[in-house]
């Protein structure tokens, strides 16, 4: 379980790594958007992230 924990999170990373490091002046103007968002806005874009997420492993296993 602890491996396959370890493996998400690095799989993560290199997700997460992959605009900064491809495209860092989009990332960035991307980023300042972000931070203009209300509060709701934000929950709403992690409640869907959650959703997709679920459904994601929901469909994988």
């Amino acid at each position: 379980m602890a491996s396959t924990f370890f493996l998400a999170l690095a799989l993560m990373l290199v997700i997460e790594g992959f605009m900064p490091f491809l495209a860092p002046r989009i990332w960035r103007e991307t980023f300042r958007r972000v931070t203009e968002l209300t509060d709701g806005q934000i929950r709403f874009i992690g409640l869907t992230s959650m959703l997709a997420g679920i459904i994601i492993l929901m469909v994988a296993t």
